[in-house]
């Protein structure tokens, strides 16, 4: 099942993205999830972890809101990129170079705690990016 769970959920909030992208090998991809019941400036990091059929949750970034602060996963960082804007509530991430193996359902997530595993959604939003040679 490919659900993110709410298990440290205080409140609900929404995480709002769109639901599938596909894109061609090589391609690049921007996924804005806008924000809702919390602040991007507030005490709480929010960033991105994707899951791959058959594999565990892979964390690629979060920055934290008073302060800005970016944390990366050191494997994805010339992957991808992450900007946030204030005002419009919302966090993006681009991928460049798009391969089959970028292939996963991508969470836009939570944190409330600089321990990764203490992430929190109750809107269980995903999006699925297919990386494929044959593109309508």
């Amino acid at each position: 099942m490919k659900v993110i769970g709410s298990q440290f959920c205080v409140f609900c909030i929404d995480l709002i993205q769109p639901e599938s992208k596909l894109v061609q090998p090589g391609q690049s991809l921007s996924i804005i999830c806008r924000v809702s019941g919390y602040s991007v400036t507030a005490a709480y990091g929010t960033g991105w972890i994707r899951q791959s059929e058959g594999k565990s949750f892979e964390y690629i970034f979060h920055m934290w809101g008073t302060n800005g602060d970016l944390h990366k996963n050191n494997a994805l960082k010339n992957k991808f990129s992450f900007s946030r804007d204030t005002s419009a509530g919302t966090v993006t991430i681009t991928g460049q170079n798009l391969q089959p193996e970028d292939t996963a359902f991508y969470y836009c997530v939570r944190y409330i705690h600089s321990d990764t595993n203490h992430r929190q959604t109750c809107t269980n939003t995903q999006l699925e990016l297919n990386v494929h040679d044959n593109v309508p």
